[in-house]
Protein backbone atom coordinates (compact mmCIF):
# COMPACT_ATOMS: atom_id res chain seq x y z
CA UNK A 1 0.00 0.00 0.00
CA UNK A 2 1.63 3.62 -1.29
CA UNK A 3 1.84 6.31 1.42
CA UNK A 4 3.50 9.12 -0.87
CA UNK A 5 3.57 9.53 -4.40
CA UNK A 6 6.41 11.71 -6.54
CA UNK A 7 5.93 12.06 -9.86
CA UNK A 8 8.35 14.32 -12.41
CA UNK A 9 9.13 16.49 -9.30
CA UNK A 10 11.28 19.78 -9.81
CA UNK A 11 13.11 21.69 -7.02
CA UNK A 12 15.18 24.94 -6.59
CA UNK A 13 15.51 28.22 -5.65
CA UNK A 14 14.04 31.21 -7.94
CA UNK A 15 15.70 30.33 -11.42
CA UNK A 16 17.88 27.17 -9.53
CA UNK A 17 17.31 24.27 -10.04
CA UNK A 18 18.86 21.85 -7.56
CA UNK A 19 16.81 18.62 -8.41
CA UNK A 20 14.43 17.97 -11.42
CA UNK A 21 12.40 14.73 -12.82
CA UNK A 22 12.09 13.02 -9.67
CA UNK A 23 9.92 9.67 -9.53
CA UNK A 24 9.18 7.19 -7.00
CA UNK A 25 6.90 5.94 -4.34
CA UNK A 26 7.06 5.65 -0.82
CA UNK A 27 4.57 2.14 0.42
CA UNK A 28 4.17 1.45 4.06
CA UNK A 29 6.68 -0.26 5.74
CA UNK A 30 9.58 1.15 3.64
CA UNK A 31 12.80 1.78 5.30
CA UNK A 32 13.46 4.60 3.01
CA UNK A 33 17.15 6.47 2.81
CA UNK A 34 17.87 9.35 0.65
CA UNK A 35 21.74 9.43 0.20
CA UNK A 36 24.21 12.25 -2.05
CA UNK A 37 26.63 15.53 -1.45
CA UNK A 38 26.19 18.15 0.61
CA UNK A 39 23.81 20.53 -1.62
CA UNK A 40 22.06 17.77 -3.51
CA UNK A 41 19.09 18.69 -2.56
CA UNK A 42 18.16 16.29 0.21
CA UNK A 43 16.92 18.79 2.80
CA UNK A 44 15.10 20.61 0.12
CA UNK A 45 13.29 17.30 -1.34
CA UNK A 46 12.12 16.61 2.73
CA UNK A 47 10.94 20.20 3.38
CA UNK A 48 8.79 19.84 0.58
CA UNK A 49 7.29 16.46 1.39
CA UNK A 50 6.45 18.38 4.16
CA UNK A 51 4.95 21.25 2.80
CA UNK A 52 7.43 23.77 4.32
CA UNK A 53 8.87 24.78 0.63
CA UNK A 54 6.64 24.71 -2.80
CA UNK A 55 7.88 22.66 -5.94
CA UNK A 56 9.25 24.06 -8.81
CA UNK A 57 6.58 21.74 -10.67
CA UNK A 58 5.81 18.28 -10.32
CA UNK A 59 3.17 16.45 -8.19
CA UNK A 60 3.31 15.16 -4.33
CA UNK A 61 0.56 12.58 -3.73
CA UNK A 62 -0.46 11.57 -0.36
CA UNK A 63 -2.28 8.28 -0.40
CA UNK A 64 -4.24 6.29 1.76
CA UNK A 65 -5.94 8.93 3.77
CA UNK A 66 -2.25 10.64 5.10
CA UNK A 67 -1.89 13.91 5.75
CA UNK A 68 0.80 16.61 5.86
CA UNK A 69 0.30 16.99 9.96
CA UNK A 70 -0.19 13.71 10.31
CA UNK A 71 3.84 12.99 8.72
CA UNK A 72 6.41 13.14 11.74
CA UNK A 73 9.45 15.11 11.10
CA UNK A 74 12.56 15.20 13.46
CA UNK A 75 15.34 17.93 11.54
CA UNK A 76 18.67 17.84 11.89
CA UNK A 77 20.63 18.45 15.07
CA UNK A 78 21.89 21.96 13.95
CA UNK A 79 18.71 23.03 12.80
CA UNK A 80 16.86 22.60 16.45
CA UNK A 81 17.24 24.76 19.44
CA UNK A 82 19.10 22.82 22.34
CA UNK A 83 17.90 25.18 24.69
CA UNK A 84 14.64 24.77 24.92
CA UNK A 85 13.81 26.30 28.79
CA UNK A 86 11.14 23.23 29.08
CA UNK A 87 10.44 19.47 30.42
CA UNK A 88 10.52 16.87 28.56
CA UNK A 89 7.29 15.95 28.77
CA UNK A 90 6.73 19.46 27.27
CA UNK A 91 8.41 19.13 24.32
CA UNK A 92 7.22 15.46 23.46
CA UNK A 93 3.75 17.27 23.79
CA UNK A 94 4.19 19.94 21.81
CA UNK A 95 4.20 17.11 18.67
CA UNK A 96 0.74 17.22 19.31
CA UNK A 97 0.45 21.46 18.17
CA UNK A 98 0.36 20.44 14.51
CA UNK A 99 -3.30 18.76 14.76
CA UNK A 100 -4.65 20.80 17.53
CA UNK A 101 -5.99 23.52 15.25
CA UNK A 102 -7.00 26.65 17.27
CA UNK A 103 -7.72 24.58 20.71
CA UNK A 104 -5.91 25.77 24.13
CA UNK A 105 -5.38 22.20 25.49
CA UNK A 106 -4.03 19.20 24.99
CA UNK A 107 -6.50 16.25 25.71
CA UNK A 108 -6.62 13.33 27.54
CA UNK A 109 -5.93 10.81 24.89
CA UNK A 110 -2.62 13.08 23.89
CA UNK A 111 -1.42 13.47 27.12
CA UNK A 112 -1.46 9.26 27.82
CA UNK A 113 0.07 8.65 24.20
CA UNK A 114 2.78 11.51 24.83
CA UNK A 115 3.32 9.07 28.03
CA UNK A 116 3.17 5.85 25.98
CA UNK A 117 5.60 7.05 23.24
CA UNK A 118 8.31 8.41 26.30
CA UNK A 119 8.09 4.85 27.65
CA UNK A 120 8.73 3.34 23.86
CA UNK A 121 11.67 4.98 23.65
CA UNK A 122 13.21 4.77 27.09
CA UNK A 123 12.82 8.78 28.12
CA UNK A 124 9.55 8.26 31.01
CA UNK A 125 12.05 8.82 33.78
CA UNK A 126 13.18 12.04 32.17
CA UNK A 127 9.79 13.42 32.34
CA UNK A 128 10.41 16.23 34.31
CA UNK A 129 14.13 16.79 33.42
CA UNK A 130 14.95 19.86 31.78
CA UNK A 131 15.64 19.15 27.99
CA UNK A 132 18.45 21.82 28.07
CA UNK A 133 20.50 19.57 30.83
CA UNK A 134 20.26 16.33 28.94
CA UNK A 135 22.96 14.44 26.96
CA UNK A 136 23.13 14.49 23.27
CA UNK A 137 21.79 11.34 22.67
CA UNK A 138 18.84 11.93 25.26
CA UNK A 139 17.88 15.18 23.49
CA UNK A 140 17.53 13.06 20.40
CA UNK A 141 15.47 10.63 21.61
CA UNK A 142 13.31 13.44 23.40
CA UNK A 143 12.44 14.89 19.54
CA UNK A 144 11.83 11.59 18.15
CA UNK A 145 9.52 11.10 20.62
CA UNK A 146 7.98 14.75 19.54
CA UNK A 147 8.00 13.48 16.10
CA UNK A 148 6.85 10.30 16.63
CA UNK A 149 3.67 11.55 18.76
CA UNK A 150 2.35 12.97 15.28
CA UNK A 151 2.45 10.00 13.61
CA UNK A 152 2.38 6.73 13.86
CA UNK A 153 2.20 5.88 9.83
CA UNK A 154 5.22 8.19 8.10
CA UNK A 155 8.12 9.68 10.29
CA UNK A 156 11.16 11.37 8.83
CA UNK A 157 14.02 11.40 10.15
CA UNK A 158 17.16 14.16 8.57
CA UNK A 159 20.74 12.90 9.46
CA UNK A 160 19.89 11.61 13.45
CA UNK A 161 23.12 10.67 14.45
CA UNK A 162 24.61 14.19 14.04
CA UNK A 163 26.96 14.49 16.73
CA UNK A 164 26.63 11.51 18.93
CA UNK A 165 28.90 9.49 20.02
CA UNK A 166 28.97 5.74 19.16
CA UNK A 167 26.85 4.42 22.08
CA UNK A 168 24.21 7.05 21.44
CA UNK A 169 24.62 6.66 17.56
CA UNK A 170 24.20 2.53 17.93
CA UNK A 171 21.14 3.41 20.31
CA UNK A 172 19.25 5.32 17.94
CA UNK A 173 19.35 3.47 14.82
CA UNK A 174 17.94 0.69 17.04
CA UNK A 175 15.08 2.54 17.86
CA UNK A 176 14.29 3.67 14.43
CA UNK A 177 14.90 0.38 12.94
CA UNK A 178 12.31 -0.88 16.09
CA UNK A 179 10.05 1.65 14.92
CA UNK A 180 10.43 0.42 11.40
CA UNK A 181 10.45 -3.71 11.97
CA UNK A 182 8.06 -3.98 14.74
CA UNK A 183 5.35 -1.33 14.63
CA UNK A 184 5.11 -0.82 10.98
CA UNK A 185 6.39 2.91 11.21
CA UNK A 186 7.90 4.05 7.48
CA UNK A 187 10.64 5.97 7.54
CA UNK A 188 12.19 8.26 5.20
CA UNK A 189 15.75 8.68 6.06
CA UNK A 190 18.17 11.28 5.25
CA UNK A 191 21.74 10.20 5.74
CA UNK A 192 25.18 10.61 5.20
CA UNK A 193 26.38 6.72 6.77
CA UNK A 194 26.62 4.47 3.99
CA UNK A 195 26.88 1.69 6.57
CA UNK A 196 23.70 2.89 8.10
CA UNK A 197 21.97 3.21 4.39
CA UNK A 198 23.25 -0.57 3.52
CA UNK A 199 22.05 -2.15 6.77
CA UNK A 200 18.59 -0.59 6.88
CA UNK A 201 17.36 0.93 3.71
CA UNK A 202 15.03 -1.07 1.38
CA UNK A 203 15.02 1.55 -1.13
CA UNK A 204 17.49 4.41 -1.61
CA UNK A 205 17.32 7.11 -3.51
CA UNK A 206 20.26 8.92 -4.95
CA UNK A 207 20.63 12.67 -5.68
CA UNK A 208 23.03 14.61 -7.72
CA UNK A 209 24.61 15.22 -11.14
CA UNK A 210 22.95 11.59 -11.18
CA UNK A 211 19.88 10.64 -9.81
CA UNK A 212 19.22 7.33 -9.33
CA UNK A 213 16.52 4.60 -7.29
CA UNK A 214 17.07 1.37 -6.28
Amino acid sequence: MELLRVKDLCLGYENEIVVKDLNFTIACGDYFCIVGENGSGKSTLVKTLLGLEKQISGEIELLNGLKRNEIGYLPQKTEVNSDFPSSVYEIVLSGFVGSMGFRPFYTKKEKEKAMETMELLGIEDLKDKSYMKLSGGQQQRVLLARALVSSKKLLIVDEPVTGLDVNATFEMYGLIRHLNHNLGVTIVMISHDKVAVDEYANHVLTLGKEVSFR
